[in-house]
């Protein structure tokens, strides 16, 4: 009889095992096939934190997703999922429980809230940049380096009082899994269970490994994308947005400024006596500055601005949220910059440097469409070439 009751014993523990696996799989699978979904950066990471986080995925309480910016050889925070406070988790669980929720379900709220992640924990994740260069006070550090992944047990955890992470958010248990694509480390998941206590066990780390993994390379495709739907809407030899970018934005940027009832303007900036400079040193020189008057303007113009060369030695600017009047002040100190700057072999040019002029129209009053828009700020741009040049009419 003992052998039987071991047999039945055996066999109940490898049912539960084999349904957990299944399980596993299963959520494995669902968080692919929803990656699989998009292309673009911020919505691959949220679904991975979502997938990480979500009571039907891997069931954290909270994680963060850094990635690492090589160009300045640090490890960047870019998306944190999770409650602030033990009393947000206990109301966002309850409303996730309440409404039903499925992994699709947290993904497509996502999408329906303009993909703007509120929250206090988030905020936090973002304003974190670490050093690559000491991984002897940073646990991001030595996992991107070392490739490996790190559980922080409450017995190991002492051992990194220097960790600025550990101190921003008082982390008593956590896992750290590298994201690899080519046998190169591009970024790191952080998950833990600040709230519930729950330890982290083998198969957690396992399952956030395995995750990693495919997350990793769904990145990696992502950040192609990008690079090369950047590269299709960038002037290749000003390195600003393009003319069909311009076009694009415009309608875009429209379309916000109706729905919100803002203003909007749109500035057209064009080289005076070009033709001259161009016909008269050649087009290298004339390349050469183009390239520094667009660094200029773009220099000069707000980051919320879209810089954009128009074509030839014609620029473009679209200005959110801009009425014309504060249009015409940004513009103002933009064409006494570029007068007052030296240019080379600017004397040739007949008043012996080089100048632009400036045209400005403005949503609702100059126009209600982009091509209205774009033709009233031309208007006024050769408006502005009659009347003188190095002036603006708006």
């Amino acid at each position: 009889m003992w052998y039987l009751s071991w047999i039945m014993n055996e066999l109940t523990q490898l049912k539960e095992k084999l349904n957990r696996v299944s399980a596993e799989l299963t959520v494995l699978y669902e968080i692919s096939n929803a990656m699989r979904t998009t292309l673009k950066l911020d919505e691959i990471l949220y679904i991975i934190l979502t997938g990480v986080t979500a009571h039907v995925g891997l069931g954290f309480n909270r994680a963060m997703l850094f990635l690492v910016n090589e160009k300045e050889s640090v490890i960047e925070g870019r998306i944190g999922i999770g409650p602030h406070t033990g009393e947000e988790a206990n109301s966002i669980w309850a409303q996730i429980d309440h409404q039903k929720m499925d992994l699709e379900d947290l993904i497509n709220a996502y999408k329906l809230m303009n993909k703007d992640i509120d929250s206090q924990f988030n905020d936090l994740v973002n304003d974190i940049r670490v050093p690559l260069n000491d991984k002897t006070n940073s646990i991001l550090a030595m996992s991107v380096l070392d490739g490996m992944p790190i559980h922080l047990s409450p017995q190991t955890i002492g051992n990194y009082t220097n960790d600025p992470l550990l101190k921003i958010f008082h982390i008593e248990e956590m896992a750290v899994v590298p994201m690899q694509a080519k046998d190169k480390v591009i970024g790191v998941i952080l998950a833990d269970n600040a709230f519930t206590k729950k330890p982290i066990t083998k198969d957690d780390m396992r399952m956030l490994i395995m995750l990693a993994n495919q997350a990793g390379l769904a990145i990696e495709n992502s950040m192609l994308y990008e690079q090369t739907l950047v590269m299709s809407r960038t002037d290749s030899l000003t390195g600003l947005w393009n003319h069909g970018y311009f076009q694009s934005r415009l309608h875009t940027e429209l379309e916000k400024a109706k729905t919100d009832n803002t203003a909007l303007s749109v500035m057209m900036i064009d080289i005076d006596d070009f033709k001259i400079y161009n016909d008269t040193l050649g087009h290298q020189l004339g390349d050469k500055i183009l390239k520094e008057l667009a660094r200029t303007i773009k220099g000069y113009s707000r980051n919320m601005d879209y810089v954009c060369r128009y074509g030839g030695e014609e620029f473009a600017i679209i200005m959110s949220q801009t009425t014309k009047k504060e249009a015409f002040a940004i513009g103002e100190k933009l064409r006494e910059i570029i007068e007052r700057q030296p240019f080379p072999h600017e004397e040739i040019l007949p008043n012996k440097r080089l100048t632009v002029s400036i045209g400005i129209s403005a949503y609702p009053e100059d126009g209600t469409t982009a091509s209205s828009l774009i033709d009233y700020s031309d208007k006024l741009l050769y408006e502005a070439k009659h009347k003188g040049k190095n002036i603006i009419c708006y």
